[in-house]
């Protein structure tokens, strides 16, 4: 099993982490590694801060899950967390991405990024659109963080953007598997600066 890190809005979203993790401690898919991020010092520069989240928070973990609410977009921790899952530092190497939007978020959307996803993931699905600009991502995807909208328009980074009634023991597997087979391959734009404040 994979080790995985799990990204999402604690005062919002916490129910679906639990439900996630009790869903996942009856079919053994992934071995959860997340921890709550403390408090860091926000005057610290950012090498500093993203040191410290890998190397504190993330070492080990191989996969991020990114739970998408309604304001997970605004909260620097997650920001902080994405962009630490895509840096690949000296001790923790960058790791595979898998994003769920929430049912909060009434998104019908989804991204496959992974070979084999159509198939194994949307089955049903038979026409799909090629989306390269920004505009259409943020009407898609209103509720994305900007840094994982960065990385959807960068075809070297391998993100999937799922929703939260697409997940099953078999889809999330596959999930899991196909963003860590495929993170080294990944080339993360990491331009954006992070984010210093919640709004």
């Amino acid at each position: 099993m994979h080790r995985v890190f799990i990204s999402y809005h604690h005062a919002n979203d916490q129910k679906y982490k639990d439900d996630l993790l009790g869903y996942n401690s009856l079919h053994r898919i992934f071995e959860d590694q997340s921890v709550d991020t403390g408090d860091i010092d926000d005057n610290l520069d950012d090498d500093t801060i993203r040191e410290k989240i890998r190397d504190e928070y993330l070492r080990d973990t191989s996969v991020t899950i990114l739970l998408v609410g309604t304001e997970t977009k605004y909260r620097k921790h997650v920001d902080w967390e994405i962009y630490s899952s895509m840096y690949d530092g000296k001790r923790n190497k960058k790791s595979g991405i898998v994003v769920i939007t929430l049912p909060t978020t009434q998104c019908g959307f989804f991204q496959a990024a992974h070979e084999g996803e159509k198939e194994n993931v949307y089955p049903d699905t038979t026409s799909w659109a090629a989306i390269n600009e920004r505009t259409e991502f943020k009407n898609r995807f209103p509720y994305l963080p900007e840094r994982i909208i960065d990385n959807l328009l960068e075809p070297k980074a391998r993100i999937s953007v799922t929703n939260w009634d697409k997940i099953n023991e078999k889809t999330l597997a596959f999930l899991i598997e196909a963003a860590y087979k495929d993170r080294q391959a990944c080339e993360y734009d990491l331009s954006r600066p992070m984010r210093r404040v919640n709004s």
